[in-house]
């Protein structure tokens, strides 16, 4: 694989030996793990030579193929006073189980039998549970912690649009996401949700909130780091953190099922005039 620099190398993940001697931080990179020679070395408590030698006959042997398992990444270091970028091979999940197989320490069953168990759930769903520990209240207890966390990923926006998805493709027998029907369908369910947030489309609140004389296009928030030329045209950008807040719980309110609208709407709408008042239902 190409070179590529230190920049943007994705989340890392934290491993710790079992004997607490050590740490490593393994970098999750495009669906995998990736560690430096040295790094593998520390992980199985053996030399860097050792594992060249190995890598070298797993490839040799074609085990593994080195375009499928190896890639180049330029890191800057300091040394002394000077600047040095050096291209540095990291190795992804399967070099390393591979490797580990071939050292058979004790520190290799270790991290194989964690990569199975833990670090593979991470990579395919993107969360590890330690079930017997949440059932167990004893000690620091984050089971509310947990609920909570749940229902901010059910409520975003993906989810709750997903969900929608599904139930259209339940209800119907022609249904297909490219046609014209579909998005003309979801458009107007986000222009509702909009209109129960603010009293206006999305398309007229656009048109009242977007102002080149003010910093960013008056926008409040958007994806990445800078504005771009179709942030100014998604309505959502333009709420307020309070209206924002709201409008996913409008969401999170569709998705469950649950009739009953956000009690703090009238409270928010005095300190927040963008946000409308539901009706209230008699009780």
């Amino acid at each position: 694989m190409a070179p590529e620099d230190g920049k943007g190398e994705g989340e890392l993940i934290l491993y710790r030996t079992e004997d607490g001697r050590d740490a490593l931080q393994l970098r999750l990179v495009d669906g995998t793990v990736w560690l430096t020679q040295a790094e593998i070395a520390l992980l199985f408590e053996t030399t860097p030579q050792n594992i060249t030698q190995h890598l070298s006959a797993i490839y040799q042997q074609g085990e593994l193929t080195p375009e499928a398992t190896c890639k180049q990444s330029l890191q800057v270091r300091l040394e002394g006073e000077r600047q040095v970028r050096r291209t540095t091979n990291l190795y992804n999940l399967a070099a390393i189980l591979a490797v580990g197989y071939r050292v058979r320490s004790a520190r290799g069953v270790q991290f194989r039998r964690w990569a199975t168990e833990v670090l593979n759930d991470y990579l395919v769903k993107g969360f590890v549970m330690n079930d017997e520990r949440l059932k167990d209240p004893a000690g620091f207890d984050y089971f509310d912690e947990l609920l909570e966390r749940i229902r901010d990923i059910r409520a975003s926006e993906k989810r709750f649009y997903q969900k929608v998805r599904d139930l259209f493709a339940a209800t119907s027998a022609d249904y297909d996401p490219k046609a014209a029907t579909a998005k003309t369908f979801f458009a107007s369910i986000q222009n509702k949700l909009v209109f129960a947030i603010t009293g206006t489309t999305a398309a007229e609140l656009i048109v009242a909130r977007a102002d080149p004389s003010r910093p960013n296009m008056a926008l409040t928030s958007w994806k990445g780091e800078r504005v771009r030329k179709g942030d100014v045209t998604i309505s959502k950008n333009y709420l307020t953190a309070a209206a924002a807040v709201i409008a996913a719980d409008h969401e999170q309110h569709i998705i469950t099922g649950d009739s009953d609208l956000p009690r703090a709407q009238p409270v928010l709408h005095a300190a927040h005039p963008d946000i409308a008042v539901a009706p209230q239902a008699d009780s």
